[in-house]
This record gives C-alpha cells, sequence and structure tokens, in this order.
C-alpha cells in the first residue's frame, strides 16, 4: 500500500495517486487537513526527508507573520498542514518527497 501524505485539493497530488492507480498499485490519498499529521509523525518525516518538508513557497507561509515564520517547523507543519511540501510517499517503509522523477523511479513508475 502507499499512502499519499497531500491535499485533495493539490494536482500533484491528484497527479501522482491517478499514475500509481493506472500503474496498478495500491495507492490512497490522505487528505492532511482531514487526517492532520501529529508532531512525533511530522518530526519522523522531517528527520528523514530533510529541511524541504517545509514548504516556504506557498501562499500560506506567505500570509504567515515573521514571528509566526521563526517558529519551529515541526510545530508550524501541525498547526498548518498546507506548510507541508506534497506529497509524503510512504511505501515500503520508505519516505519520499514530491512527485520527482526520482520518487516514481522508487515506486517503479
Amino acid at each position: 500500500m502507499i499512502v499519499l501524505n497531500g491535499l485533495k485539493a493539490c494536482d500533484t497530488c491528484r497527479k501522482a495517486l491517478k499514475a500509481l492507480q493506472k500503474a496498478g498499485k495500491e495507492a490512497v490519498l490522505r487528505d492532511l487537513r482531514e487526517t492532520p499529521p501529529d508532531a512525533a509523525e511530522v518530526a519522523r518525516w522531517r528527520e528523514s526527508l530533510g529541511a524541504g518538508l517545509l514548504n516556504t513557497r506557498s501562499t500560506t507561509w506567505r500570509g504567515l507573520s515573521e514571528a509566526e515564520r521563526a517558529e519551529e517547523p515541526v510545530a508550524l507543519m501541525v498547526a498548518h498542514p498546507a506548510l507541508i511540501k506534497r506529497p509524503v510517499v510512504e511505501s515500503g517503509g520508505a519516505l519520499h518527497l514530491g512527485w520527482t522523477p526520482e520518487t516514481r523511479a522508487a515506486l517503479g513508475l
């Protein structure tokens, strides 16, 4: 089972889900607004995927004050799940960030 952690309104997440299903892979999209991750989950993702997990190019980021932007990244992503770069792909215990050629290759696409 491949879990795409993202937003159902995200074009990239929908494209990734469609590509996986078309390839016959069992995949689901977990909407982070409907089922938000807890601090431990976000911390695990950040430890594995690095600082790039925090999406500083998003509309949500631009709407934050300087004081909010200075907060601890994991706490920010828990408070605002749209700040998580997406999708965070979980497959067989491995994590991948984004719908990149590297992610697709790792998933056998």
